[in-house]
């Protein structure tokens, strides 16, 4: 269903965006070209949290810790820290190549 491509040295690092696969060519007849997509990631919780999670998608490769915003304290008012107090929240836009 997804398909994860690999960056190469050629990618710009602040763009956050991945290479084009080798058959997606103006010469290749047989697939669709690539649209770029930008998608927003928002993680919420304890500093801790928020830090292994960034942790365990740059292990997987999906991003560089250096891609996400700095940590923004939660409004104590907002829903998401009604149940949970001294909640933290970061952000990462990421591109991503859609067929």
């Amino acid at each position: 269903m997804f398909e994860y491509l690999e960056p190469d040295a050629s990618d710009n690092p602040e763009t956050g965006s991945l290479p084009l696969p080798p058959n997606s060519g103006v010469n290749d007849k047989k697939t669709q070209p690539l649209t770029p997509e930008k998608v927003r990631h928002m993680l919420f919780g304890s500093l801790v949290g928020i830090d292994r999670t960034i942790k365990i998608l740059h292990s997987l490769g999906y991003a560089d810790p250096n891609d996400w915003s700095d940590p923004i304290p939660v409004p104590p008012s907002s829903a998401a820290a009604t149940d949970h107090p001294n909640q933290w929240m970061v952000i990462m836009t990421k591109t991503l190549l859609i067929e």
